[in-house]
């Protein structure tokens, strides 16, 4: 009889829990993001483990550039759940964005743990995208005396043409065009095109021809 009385007792609680975090979350969805956190902050502090409602405050953080705030709740979600490859990432993609804020030297202390989370999270997920392509424009940007490195940025570039050829085709072109081989940057975007990514690729080789090289003659029937 107790039993069933306290499950009375805390049905209620869980009903209005999950009207708290739904509301938050209908917030973020609204882009009112404000709001949502002042919910998911309340929420949480009834409810610290609940992985969702943390990410949600992570990534509210990161979208308000609060770096150190996202670092912490994301590097809390990684000692809740160590097995989920998204956490890793977004741990170092917010260690990485603190990196360019700080002074050159205590940044280059960061990049080892920025390289390591995103390759963490390839380990835990081989089919991680957005791992890759953090790696690809991580090396990419990267002075070479501290680890930069177009081979492995085309290693992270191959895998994901095997993944997915509309990534893999952007993210070459990509590297091609860092390295000013606008030609080759062009075909790479082409092919981006052809294989589905009309908005991106089309975006990205709209930049191309406006900022690096002139469009090919329309008379011609090269575009």
């Amino acid at each position: 009889m107790k039993k069933i009385t306290f499950l009375f007792i805390l049905f209620p609680l869980l009903i209005l829990a999950q009207a708290d975090f739904d509301k938050g979350e209908k917030l973020f969805r609204e882009g009112k993001y404000e709001q949502a956190q002042i919910v998911f902050e309340n929420f949480v502090k009834e409810n610290p483990s609940n992985l969702k409602a943390i990410e949600y405050l992570g990534d509210i953080a990161g979208h308000n550039e609060s770096w150190d705030k996202a670092i912490g709740y994301y590097k809390k979600l990684k000692e809740l759940k160590p097995s989920e490859a998204n956490y890793y990432y977004k741990y170092g993609g917010s260690l990485g964005m603190k990196a360019k804020e700080v002074n050159k030297f205590v940044a280059l202390g960061m990049i080892g743990e920025v390289r390591e989370s995103f390759e963490k999270a390839i380990t835990l997920n081989p089919k991680h995208i957005e791992a890759r392509w953090a790696l690809v424009m991580l090396y990419l940007q990267l002075p070479g005396i501290i680890g930069g490195s177009e081979s492995k940025a085309i290693k992270y570039s191959n895998e994901l043409l095997k993944l997915s050829p509309v990534d893999g085709y952007l993210s070459r072109g990509q590297i091609e065009e860092y390295f000013e081989r606008y030609p080759s940057a062009e075909t790479q975007y082409k092919k981006a095109i052809a294989a589905g990514s009309t908005k991106t690729g089309g975006q990205m080789l709209a930049n191309l021809y406006k900022n690096k090289m002139k469009p090919p003659n329309p008379r011609r029937g090269n575009f």
